[in-house]
């Protein structure tokens, strides 16, 4: 049975934010967000990645009027998986995360004002404080890569973990709804700030088959060539493409939330991509 194209006009709550944000809300339930806590090894952390999907208003472009977006990074050239779209976010530092989720049980914290903080603070409370360190990573992390304000957020809920399998990785991705800031200040590790009208991925002419030709040894060329489902993002600035497990998370995103699904992939027009031998390392240049 073919998916219904679902049209900004039509979903409800996409052209009012308040309502949308709500959507949001109810479509991450408690216990989906608990599901997602459970499943993860607190005595094994070191596989484990953070990250924040962030929507919030914003203008893809300078003289458009601001809209939900989602707010991701482009990885610089001096980091693993250069030119990537990517969540911003990363490993646990346990010393330092840990101190920080003390702060998360501040009143004004976004824990403190999530719609089931209260109900979790009484009926899982260790799953409460596994969360709060959690949130402490990523909002440390985004405020390292791009200047987030941690207190300019409000935690809506998680998603279920992504494996990133080249890399050995679990990801767990805590939406997050970004109040008012518009200005983000990259660090080394990102090239810049990318806003995505969420209105874009209800467009099924925006997905590509995304065909990479691995990297082999040697400098050797006619690598493995893999297919991977992707978005492709037209801005006044330059296109990007979104896939793996970024890409995995924004479409269970726009599933859970707006019901949509992406075409599928052998529908899809292909666009090819060389790798380049240090796409697994990054250049380590922090200057």
């Amino acid at each position: 049975m073919t998916e219904p194209i679902l049209k900004p006009g039509t979903v409800p709550g996409l052209q009012a934010p308040a309502a949308f944000r709500q959507q949001i809300g109810r479509s991450l339930t408690s216990d989906y967000s608990l599901d997602a806590v459970r499943s993860l090894d607190f005595d094994n952390l070191n596989r484990l990645s953070v990250v924040l999907l962030p929507i919030g208003m914003g203008a893809p472009a300078a003289r458009q009027a601001a809209e939900p977006c989602l707010i991701l990074n482009k990885r610089s050239r001096r980091v693993r998986q250069p030119g990537d779209i990517c969540c911003p976010g990363g490993g646990v530092e346990l010393g330092i995360d840990a101190k920080l989720s003390h702060l998360l049980r501040l009143p004004a914290s976004p824990l403190r004002r999530w719609r089931h903080g209260a109900g979790w603070r009484q009926e899982n409370p260790r799953e409460l404080r596994h969360l709060r360190l959690l949130l402490a990573t990523a909002l440390r992390e985004a405020w390292e890569e791009m200047r987030l304000n941690p207190l300019a957020i409000s935690f809506l809920g998680s998603l279920p973990s992504e494996e990133l399998v080249m890399f050995r990785r679990l990801i767990l991705p805590l939406v997050v709804w970004v109040n008012g800031q518009r200005r983000f200040y990259p660090n080394w590790e990102v090239e810049r700030v990318v806003r995505i009208p969420v209105r874009e991925f209800l467009n099924p002419s925006r997905y590509i088959c995304y065909r990479l030709i691995m990297p082999v040894a040697g400098g050797a060329k006619d690598g493995a060539r893999l297919d991977f489902p992707a978005f492709r993002f037209e801005s006044a600035e330059k296109t990007e493409i979104l896939w793996g497990a970024t890409y995995r998370m924004t479409m269970r995103f726009l599933n859970l939330v707006l019901g949509y699904t992406a075409p599928g992939l052998d529908t899809l027009d292909i666009v090819e991509r060389e790798l380049p031998p240090q796409y697994m390392t990054g250049s380590r240049l922090r200057n």
